[in-house]
Parts: structure tokens; sequence; C-alpha cells
């Protein structure tokens, strides 16, 4: 788990090994125990490194292999790389090595692009081929590990962060009308390969690139979700199902666990976190560590889950740490942690997985996480309002969107305001052949898209603000297919993850199951009551802060009343814009 950096230059300079020194300097706390650089005419690396597969100096990046004509750098963790290591000797190859890092090296010279159906494990890489004069870059199945793009005429730059990539410089810093739409419509959520940022994309998940000397581009998507069962599975019941859905999260939590000396799991008392205690109880990891994290009571809601993770926590005898976060520590931390965000998101969940990394960072350096779970498996109350709707996309809009257009028109200035164009997304991502009934176009898209730029990112960036490795089982690309092809019947019932939940009995107890659904709540930030308000009120009303995004009458209307301004989702929309503002601000833009 680490940083990654590079330029490649198309105007035949050689690379400016300055900026990229920049940017990777930038991404230290992703990590913390070792950096390194290469450069080399129109070429120029640089790399952080968190030791976790292997501590060996030999595994340091970037890793060069003159013999072969490549070079890498990469972020990740490949879980089967002993097997890929195996497969690759018996074709001859040897190793100075003992990690993954080395595996993805050679693997791409055996089998180029071919090489990434190959990989289970989560992943951003670059190499570059000497002879080729070629930098092929590549992004895992559901965008686990991030990685943004700048090109210009003269040069491609990436970074594992879009604001490290900001610290090279030659990079306007102005907000993409377009992106800015999407985030005040689809929940924060801005597709790739857009931005925030206009001028910086983002590589889409399961996406490859070849970028050559001259500034030639291939790109191609190397993996989708299908829906719908194959074959005998046509025939399935629920029985079957939730035999195939245990085996595989069993088969998914215990490869995350190579090369994993002290072992903890994210606990918030759910379903999806406590499976994951439970089923690597049952691998036989002894020594487990347990995190949970509550908030102060707003609102009338309460701010912590512990009744749940407690009973978990004793159930399975692991070593439990309980994290209770005040007001004060809340507006104190709100800064630093969208420091650490690469776009903005307005998720409660984000300074809440700050905190809690903070913490967990203290006892070891790799946690699984249960994200995904929910988008996999129908685990959102908008499902059942889409299942077996005439129009999919309508009913998705309405159980999901932030704002309808009229409202977002109202909310931005004259300069900013775009046509629809979060709407004609969804739009045409329900149009796409691969998933058939209505509320399989919503599982696609929450699974590829809004999870890789919401719950996914929000783990990645809040984690790796501590060099704590997050590993997450439910995004395990087998699991993924297989509940893909799990027909809605058997995931919609009893409140959403139905066959998830069943599968989880023979593991987990019961009372955990079968309580109401919960989120990790921060109820300070949902009910912007007192000083917290008065934070957000001075925040928007600032006039050095105001870059002429938002109409004051709109700004009025939710400093007014909040409480009353929620989104479908229960969100606040006077947060988002507070949000937006203080990201904005803690990058300096």
């Amino acid at each position: 788990m680490c940083g990654i950096a590079g330029e490649l230059r198309f105007d035949r300079r050689p690379a400016d090994l300055a900026a990229v020194e920049r940017i990777t300097h930038h991404l230290a706390p992703r990590g913390p125990d070792a950096h390194g650089f290469h450069s080399q005419g129109p070429i120029a690396l640089g790399h952080r490194r968190l030791k976790i597969m292997d501590l060996a100096e030999a595994s340091g990046q970037p890793m060069i292999d003159s013999d072969l004509g490549l070079s890498m750098v990469f972020n990740g963790a490949i879980y089967n790389y002993p097997e890929l290591r195996a497969e690759l000797e018996a074709l001859g190859y040897r190793f100075f090595s003992g990690g993954d890092t080395e595996v993805l090296l050679k693997g791409y010279h055996a089998w180029g692009e071919a090489l990434l159906p190959k990989l289970n494990g989560m992943f951003a890489f670059a190499v570059w081929e000497r002879d080729k004069q070629s930098l092929f870059i590549a992004r895992d199945r559901l965008g686990v590990k991030p990685l943004y793009l700048s090109r210009t005429g003269e040069r491609l730059r990436f970074a594992s962060s879009l604001p490290a990539l900001v610290q090279g410089g030659d990079i306007a810093k102005t907000l993409d009308a377009v992106a800015l739409n999407h985030y005040l419509n689809f929940h924060a959520v801005v597709p790739a390969p857009r931005t925030i940022l206009a001028g910086v994309e983002k590589l889409p998940p399961a996406t490859w690139m070849r970028v050559d000397t001259d500034g030639k581009v291939q790109q191609k998507t190397w993996w989708s979700l299908q829906f719908g069962p194959q074959g005998e599975e046509t025939g399935y019941g629920l029985e079957e199902w939730r035999e195939q859905v245990l085996d595989t999260m069993r088969e998914a939590v215990a490869i995350r666990q190579r090369a994993a000396v002290d072992v903890g799991v994210l606990l918030s008392g759910g379903v999806d976190s406590s499976l994951l205690v439970g089923l690597l109880r049952e691998a036989g990891v002894d020594n487990l560590l347990t995190f949970s994290i509550g908030f102060q009571d707003a609102g009338g809601e309460r701010g912590d889950e512990f009744q749940y993770s407690d009973l978990i926590a004793q159930r399975f005898a692991t070593r439990h740490h309980q994290l209770r976060i005040g007001e004060h520590e809340i507006l104190d931390q709100l800064p630093q942690a969208f420091r650490a965000m690469s776009e903005p998101m307005v998720s409660h969940d984000c300074i809440a997985f700050y905190l809690l990394s903070r913490e967990v960072a203290k006892h070891c350096k790799v946690v699984q996480s249960g994200q995904g779970a929910d988008e996999l498996f129908a685990g959102y109350h908008w499902y059942p309002q889409v299942d077996g709707a005439k129009d999919a996309f309508a009913a998705y809009r309405a159980a999901f969107f932030d704002r309808e257009h009229d409202e977002y028109a109202a909310c931005v200035q004259p300069a900013w305001l775009t046509g629809d164009m979060a709407g004609e997304f969804v739009r045409e991502h329900f149009a796409m052949p691969g998933a058939e009934a209505a509320v399989d176009k919503a599982l696609r898209l929450d699974s590829t898209v809004m999870l890789v730029d919401d719950p996914v990112k929000r783990v990645d960036n809040m984690t790796m603000a501590w060099g704590l490795e997050a590993r997450t089982p439910f995004l395990d690309y087998r699991v993924a297919e297989l509940s893909a092809r799990i027909p809605a019947q058997f995931k919609l019932p009893d409140g959403g993850k139905h066959v998830l939940k069943e599968a989880a009995r023979k593991v987990i107890p019961s009372e955990v199951i079968d309580r109401p659904k919960g989120y990790f709540p921060v109820p300070g930030l949902k009910h912007l009551e007192g000083a917290t308000l008065g934070w957000v009120r001075d925040l928007l009303l600032d006039p050095s802060q105001d870059r002429g995004l938002f109409n004051p009458t709109m700004l009025d209307q939710l400093l007014t009343n909040p409480q009353s301004q929620l989104t479908p989702l229960r969100g606040s929309k006077l947060w988002q814009l507070a949000a937006l503002n203080l990201w904005l601000s803690e990058q300096g833009l």
C-alpha cells in the first residue's frame, strides 16, 4: 500500500523530476516507511512505500528490471501473488524479491494487459517499457485504489491523490462546472473520468491506458459486471445462493490475511463488519483487534451503536477498542479530514473513518472493512422503490438525487449553471446492456460508480491519511460477480441483503442480523445544531471564502432552517455546500 506518481513527456524534453518529487512527497502519509525516484529521458517515477507484503529493501520502488527493460510503481496489494509467482517461475522467470511488486512487473512482461484479469487485489500501477518508449497504467476492477491524471500537449502526469498532483504545478485551479453539477445532484459523486477540478481526470475503474512519447493514447475497459444467473444457476433457490455467498466470502476474507501480522476490523456493529469478524475467527485468527467509534447524540438520534459492536467483540473474544468523539473534537479535526480528501465528500462517515483510522493506526497496519455489501447485495432503502418500476431512471432519481434540476439551478450562480448533466449520465448508464431489470440497473450503477467515488474513496482517503491499509473482502471481484448473478428476489426481502443475512446466520448471532439497519452515525453533522451550525454559517458567509458558486438567496434559506432542508437520503443540503467550501479552502483553491 503506497503512493505513486510520475510524468511522461511528449515534447522530447527530459521529465520534470522536481515536479514528480513535489507530488511524491505530498503522498508521504500514504507511504511513511520509504520513498524512491527513477528518471530516465522522458519518464520520471516516484513512490512512497508502506511496508506490508514484503519488508525487504529488494521490494522497494520504483522497481527496475534492466534485463526486461521495465520500470514500475505500484499502489495496492495483490492477494494471489504466490500463485502467480509459481506460474511465472514455471515459464522460466527468476525473482530477486519476495513480494507482490515483482510479480506484477514480470507478469506484465509475460502477459501484457492480459495480466489484469489474473489479478485478485486492489491496485493502481504504472509500467514504463524502455524499448517501446511506452507507459502502461491500470486500475483495479472496482476502483479501490485511485489514480489521478493531468494531460497537456507537453506531458502526462499521474498521482495517487488529486491534491498531490496539484503540487506538481501547471494545473489551473478552477472547478469543472459539469462536475459541480454531479456533486450537487448525484450525492457528491463525480463519475470518472471527471474530477471536481477542470483539467484533472481520474482513470476509471477496470481500465488500462497506454501512452507513448508522441502523446498517442490507447484506453480500454477490461472488466464489467454482468447481471443474471448463468447456466445451472437459473434453477438455484435461496439455499444454493446462500452457500455460494458464504463460501465466496470465506475465500475473500482468508486471502486478505496474507502478510498481515496484526489483524484489525473496523467494527460498526452491523451485519457486514460483524460477518468479517466471525469469518476471521473461523479462519483461525486469534489475536483479532476490533475498533468502533461513537459520537455525541443530536436531534434525538443516537450517536453510537456500541451495544451491537460490544456484542460481537464479546462473542468472538476480540481485543476491542471503543472511541467516543465529542462535538468539539469533530470541529477541531474536520479541516484535517478534508485536507486528506482527494475530492470533496459529504458523507458523515468521512470524519468517523478519519478519527477511527487515527486510533487504529496506533495498533496495526492492516484492517478489514465492510464496504460494498450494501451496493452489491441491495442493502439500501431505495432498491425496493426502483424494483419493477416502469421508468427505472425516474424511480432512481426520485429516491437518490439530492435535488431536482430546478432546485440545482436556483442553488448555483449563473456562471456555473449547466444542463441536467447528472441526470443524463444516469439515464445513459441505465440504457447500457448487461442489466435488464430496473433494480439491476440501479445496482450496477451503484456498485461501479457510486461505490467507487463515495464509500470506497472515503475509506482509501481516510485510512491512508494515517498510513493504514484497509482491505475490503466484499470488493473481491468473485464476490462482486456472484452478487450480480443473484436475482433481486433473493436480495430485496428482509430490508435488503437477504441472501447475505441468511449466509451470515451460520457465523454471527441473530441479534446483529435482525436489528434495525444503522449507518455510521455522526448526528452533529446531520442535524447541524449549536456550535456546529455556527461554524458552518461562518464558513459559508465569510467573504474571504466566497467563490461566487452559490446563490445568496438559497444560502439564506438553508441557514434559516437547516433541519428542514434534507436530501431524499436524509443528508443536509447545507452541509453539502459547506463541505465543498471547506475542501476548497483546505486545498488552497
